[in-house]
C-alpha cells in the first residue's frame, strides 16, 4: 500500500504514531529546544530551477535535529528510570542530543560509538556530561553492546530512531515547517533509520495530504529503498553522509513510509561534497553529509523538483573539520579553480623562472612546486615539474595552460 492508495484518516489511524502524539510532543519540548528558522534560498533556487526552503536544524544547540526526540523521549521516563540512568548508541548527533538533555535534567547517560565516529562528535558528547564507551566497527556492534549493558546495568536504552516518543518529537519540525510556510509541494529529507522522516510525513500528510514527501539515502545506504522492494539491503563503503548510513531501517519507521512516502531518491557521494560546499558558499552555513542530503537530492534529479516549491531540512551540522576541508578543496579541484600541471623541459637554470612568470603575468597563483630529475620517464638532462595552481575558474585555467603552451612550456594536466 502506498500514500497514493489510502486516505489521510486511513494512514493516520492505521499508523504508530499520530498528529495528536507530535502534537503533544511539541506542547512537552516547547522552551527547551530551537524553533529553527525556515528560510527561502533565491540562490539555490536559481541554481536547482526549484523554489527552496531550508529548515535550518543546524542551528540546534547541539547543531543536529536529534536532540528534539532525545529529549521527549527523556521526558516520557518515569523517576526511577531517570534515576537509574540511560544508555544510547550512536555515530554522534544523537548521542549529543541524549546527552546534553540527560545532563541538563540531571539523568546519567552512557554513550555507545563505533569506531569511525568523527572525533568532533566524541569530543562534544564527552563533553556534554555523558560517559563514552567507543565500541565495534559498525553501529550494530555498538547497538549490540549497548543492549548488553543496558541489561547489566538496568539501564534505558534510548533508541535513535525506532522509538514512538522519539519519532514524535522528531515530527515537531514538520508542525514548525507548516506554521512558518502557508502551502509548498514537496518535503525532502534525509532517511538513515528514518525516525526524522517518518515523524515530519505524519505531520504533514496529516494535516496537507497532497504534499509529496520524498526520501533521500546515499547510494552506498540503500537501506529504506530496499525495504520498500521487500529485500535485503546491499550496503557498505566509506560514505561523507555518516550520519544515515545505517544497515537497515526501524520497523515502526519503515511501517510509517512504506504508508506515507512517496519515494526515495538516491544520492552519489560528488553529489553530497557538492551539496555540503553548497551550503557553505551560498548559505554560509556549515553543513554535514547527511544534513546536506536534500539538497543533493535536487541536484541529482532537478527535473523532479523544476519550478516547484521544496522545503529541504539541513537536519545538522557535525562535519569533522579536516572532512569540511577536503570537501571544500575538492570542489575548488572539480571547478578547475585548482589545477596540477606538468611540465618537462631542460634542467637549465632559470626555467622554473620562466614557467612561474607566465603563470603569475596570467593571474594565477602557485600554490605548490614538485620538481623531478630522477624518474626514468625524463630524459638524463632534463626536469619535470609538478605545478599547482589556483585560478579563477574552469575558463581562467584554460587560458594559463594556452599561455604556458605558447610560451614553449606545453603543459599536461593531471
Amino acid at each position: 500500500m502506498t500514500a497514493q492508495s489510502i486516505s489521510a484518516q486511513e494512514a493516520s489511524s492505521s499508523l504508530p504514531v499520530t498528529l495528536a502524539d507530535i502534537e503533544a510532543a511539541a506542547m512537552a519540548i516547547a522552551g527547551q529546544i530551537e524553533d529553527t528558522p525556515l528560510r527561502y534560498s533565491r540562490t539555490l533556487s536559481e541554481i536547482t530551477g526549484a523554489k527552496v526552503w531550508i529548515k535550518f536544524e543546524n542551528l540546534q544547540f547541539t547543531a543536529s535535529f536529534k536532540e528534539r526526540g532525545a529529549l521527549y523521549k527523556l521526558l516520557s521516563l518515569s523517576n526511577s528510570e531517570k534515576a537509574a540512568g540511560v544508555i544510547a548508541m550512536s555515530a554522534g548527533n544523537h548521542a549529543q542530543g541524549v546527552a546534553y538533555h540527560a545532563n541538563r535534567l540531571g539523568i546519567p547517560s552512557t554513550i555507545v560509538m563505533p569506531k569511525g565516529t568523527p572525533f568532533v562528535k566524541i569530543e562534544h558528547t564527552r563533553n556534554f556530561g555523558a560517559k563514552v564507551i567507543i565500541h565495534g566497527e559498525t553501529l550494530a556492534d555498538a547497538d549490540a553492546h549497548a543492549r548488553l549493558l543496558e541489561k547489566e546495568q538496568g539501564l534505558t536504552f534510548v533508541h535513535p530512531f525506532d522509538d514512538k516518543h522519539v519519532i514524535a518529537g522528531q515530527g515537531t519540525i514538520g508542525l514548525e515547517i507548516m506554521d512558518a510556510l502557508p502551502d509548498f509541494d514537496v518535503m525532502v529529507i534525509p532517511v538513515g533509520g528514518g525516525g526524522l522522516s517518518s515523524g515530519i510525513a505524519t505531520a504533514i500528510k496529516a494535516r496537507r495530504p497532497a504534499t509529496q514527501i520524498i526520501g533521500v539515502e546515499p547510494a552506498l545506504y540503500p537501506s529504506l529503498s530496499a525495504e520498500l522492494r521487500g529485500e535485503e539491503a546491499k550496503v557498505g563503503g566509506a560514505t561523507i553522509a555518516e550520519g544515515i548510513a545505517v544497515k537497515k531501517v526501524g520497523k515502526l519507521t519503515a511501517q510509517i513510509l512504506r504508508q506515507l512516502m512517496e519515494r526515495v531518491i538516491l544520492v552519489s557521494e560528488d553529489e553530497l561534497e557538492r551539496a555540503v560546499t553548497l551550503f557553505a558558499t551560498v548559505e554560509k552555513t556549515v553543513a554535514e553529509g547527511a544534513g546536506a542530503a536534500g539538497l543533493a537530492a535536487l541536484l541529482a534529479e532537478p527535473e523532479t523538483f523544476r519550478g516547484r516549491k521544496v522545503v529541504l531540512v539541513l537536519c545538522g551540522g557535525n562535519i569533522d573539520t579536516r572532512l569540511l576541508a577536503s570537501v571544500l578543496t575538492r570542489s575548488l579541484v572539480r571547478e578547475k579553480r585548482i589545477t596540477s600541471v606538468r611540465i618537462i623541459g631542460n634542467d637549465q637554470p632559470g626555467l622554473l623562472a620562466k614557467v612561474s612568470t607566465v603563470i603569475g603575468d596570467n593571474g594565477g597563483n602557485i600554490i605548490e612546486v614538485f620538481h623531478n630529475r630522477l624518474a626514468l620517464d625524463v630524459p638524463a638532462k632534463g626536469a619535470e615539474f609538478d605545478i599547482t595552481i589556483e585560478t579563477r575558474d574552469a575558463r581562467h585555467t584554460q587560458e594559463i595552460i594556452d599561455a604556458l603552451t605558447e610560451a614553449g612550456f606545453p603543459p599536461r594536466t593531471n
